[in-house]
Formats: structure tokens, C-alpha cells, sequence
């Protein structure tokens, strides 16, 4: 190891050139605004940019999406979660009932998920409520899963303090032993699905001057009108441009 990366480390000093870290997004010729919408229903816009993030070699994981969740003191945390379906109805993904967000969850049940394919200058936000889906969906999919996910779901008491690597290595191999001649893992019953569904949905494309475009789905509220600058959706949304 260099000695002066030693002396570097030793010293406890930090890098401070962040601030001249700069990305290329796209040309600003590339604007994003509504009439470059597939569709005015945001599910179905949201299917058109994920479709392309499938199609990019670039992107290796399309459907990990950043998943926040909140306690009720307004305490924030995030972490990085697998989008596992969508449709009309909102967004899937999967996960343990009684882990950190799970917990969140089950006293505040809103949450906002984040998309970001950074080599597609693209992000979308998703803002909604949170309800688990049928148990049976649950099974169905755990049935699905590859044997070593099943069984780190089945041994993993997600999000509690352990002792240490070897404790988890222990549960997995006596796991094995016990399913692997017939393979059937039972679903937890701490465990399955949630399904976000959306009440504001918003779709962002950088460019290199930033002045980012902002098109954002949202619900009218109650007693709402629209106003001058919004236009009327498919499906009760009503579309809005966003300063950057």
C-alpha cells in the first residue's frame, strides 16, 4: 500500500472536491414535456420508461427502486427493495412484516419509492398508500423464488440484532438439510407482499444545463378544481409541469 495513502488515512482528513463532481445528463435540445407523453395515464408512462430501462444493457437491475418509509415521530429511513409487479391497481414488492420498514408500515402506512437510471438521465417518484396484498399472492410468488431465497427468508428475522455471521450460516445449512430433498419451504408468516398505490406519480429527465424536466400525476384533491396550468389525465389525474 502507497505510504502516502497511509499517511492519508491516518491523517482522518476527508476529500473535500465533491462540490466539482459534475455529471453529463442529457442535451438540453432533448426537452421532456407533456405532449412527449406516450399517455396520459401515468401507469402507462411509467410502463413506457421501464420497458426502455429493460432494454438497456447499461441498466442491470430496471426494477430496483429506492423504497422510504417514515415512523410516526416523522422519522425517515430508506433502502434499496425490487419492484416484483405493477398495474392500474400500484406498484409490488415484496419483503418481511416485521422488519424495520415492515414495522413503519403497520403504524404509518405511506411510502415513497424512487427509480433512478442514471444512464437514461431518468427518475420516477412514486408517493402513495401502502396495504398488503392477499396472502395467497404471497404464497404464490415464495413458491416462485429460487431454494436459497426461500430459505434465507424462512431462517432471517429481518432487521433484529444478531450474534454474529457465523449464526446466520448455521440456520442456512440446517435449512438446507431440512428442505432440500423436497424443496418445499414453507412461506413465512411474517412475510409477503405490498402494494403502493400511487396518489402522485412524477416523472424527471435531467439535461446538462439543468434545467431538468418535471412532469408530474397527481389526484385531485377534495373540493379541488383544476387550475390554469394543469391539464386533465386519464383515469382522474391531472398532469402539472414542474420547476426544476
Amino acid at each position: 500500500m502507497p505510504l502516502k495513502f497511509i499517511n492519508w488515512f491516518l491523517s482522518g482528513k476527508m476529500s473535500s472536491d465533491f462540490a466539482n463532481v459534475r455529471a453529463h445528463y442529457r442535451d438540453p435540445s432533448e426537452v421532456f414535456d407533456v405532449k412527449d407523453l406516450v399517455s396520459k395515464d401515468p401507469i402507462k408512462q411509467f410502463d413506457a420508461w421501464f420497458q426502455l430501462a429493460r432494454q438497456n444493457p447499461g441498466i442491470k437491475e430496471p426494477n430496483a427502486m429506492c423504497l422510504s418509509t417514515a415512523s410516526l415521530e416523522g422519522k425517515p429511513s430508506s433502502r434499496m427493495v425490487l419492484l416484483k409487479d405493477f398495474s392500474q391497481n400500484g406498484f409490488t414488492f415484496f419483503t418481511n412484516y416485521t422488519s424495520k420498514k415492515g414495522q413503519e408500515l403497520e403504524k404509518n402506512p405511506m411510502a415513497s419509492l424512487c427509480f433512478y437510471w442514471d444512464v437514461m438521465s431518468r427518475q420516477i417518484r412514486i408517493d402513495g398508500r401502502v396495504v398488503k396484498i392477499d396472502r395467497e399472492k404471497s404464497i404464490e410468488y415464495f413458491s416462485k423464488r429460487p431454494l436459497n431465497s426461500r430459505i434465507s427468508a424462512y431462517i432471517s428475522d429481518q432487521s433484529k440484532v444478531i450474534k454474529d455471521k457465523q449464526y446466520l450460516i448455521d440456520l442456512q445449512q440446517q435449512a438446507v438439510k431440512d428442505f432440500e430433498p423436497t424443496k418445499n419451504v414453507p412461506t413465512p408468516e411474517n412475510w409477503g407482499g405490498y402494494l403502493v398505490v400511487p396518489e402522485e406519480i412524477e416523472f424527471w429527465q435531467g439535461n446538462d444545463i439543468r434545467l431538468h424536466d418535471r412532469i408530474r400525476f397527481r389526484k385531485l384533491k377534495e373540493g379541488e378544481n383544476l387550475d390554469e396550468f394543469a391539464i386533465k389525465g386519464e383515469n382522474g389525474w391531472i398532469i402539472e409541469r414542474l420547476a426544476p
